[in-house]
């Protein structure tokens, strides 16, 4: 697929779906450990070889805290560090993680080399039925929060331009709302990139 359509970039998720003999129907957080950064990393190589370019890491949805050797950013960082990969960073991910298991967002965004950053994703979320917003799902069935937005401008401001996609997978709402979405993103680029070249 990859040498038909010859896509600008080649993303895939730093997570696992399957262990063992068992799959599980999510993508879920690896532990932040040197052995699965190893193993990852490792897994990453391989699939670049084998494709003949460079692929994007994106950044997991964190549901549960649990112990690790290393932070998200320090892990990501690493492997790209190891495998020359870079990365796909989800706003809404880390907007939803930080919620859900305390991590401060803006500290994780300053935390990521913006010469790493090859794509930015941002989405919606929903709360769970339940805990409400002490519990955030990442549903992409909403619209786009303005804590997700703001912690696109830092990210743009620290990173740098980067192409932005708006996702939406559910609950697909009118065309000229996905498309406000749209344009109220391309007003955070650009303004960013104006805030770039004054600076310069």
């Amino acid at each position: 697929m990859i040498e038909r359509f010859d896509p600008f970039q080649v993303s895939e998720h730093a997570t696992f779906s399957a262990h063992k003999t068992r799959y599980h129907a999510d993508l879920l957080p690896l532990p932040r450990t040197q052995e699965a950064l190893i193993h990852l990393a490792d897994r990453v190589d391989a699939f670049q070889a084998l494709i003949g370019r460079r692929i994007l890491i994106e950044n997991p949805t964190n549901y549960l805290p649990f112990a690790c050797e290393l932070d998200e950013p320090e892990f990501l960082v690493e492997v790209a560090r190891r495998s020359g990969c870079g990365l796909l960073m989800d706003i809404n991910n880390i907007w939803v993680s930080a919620n859900n298991v305390g991590v401060d967002p803006y500290a994780y965004v300053r935390a990521i080399p913006g010469e790493l950053v090859g794509e930015i994703h941002v989405a919606g979320h929903s709360q769970d039925p339940g805990l409400g917003a002490k519990f955030l799902i990442d549903s992409h069935d909403a619209p786009v929060s303005e804590g997700v937005w703001h912690l696109l401008a830092v990210a743009l401001h620290a990173w740098g331009a980067r192409p932005v996609l708006v996702e939406r997978d559910g609950n697909i709402p009118p065309f000229d709302d996905l498309l406000a979405e749209f344009h109220h993103a391309t007003r955070i680029l650009t303004a960013s990139q104006e805030a770039a070249h004054d600076a310069a």
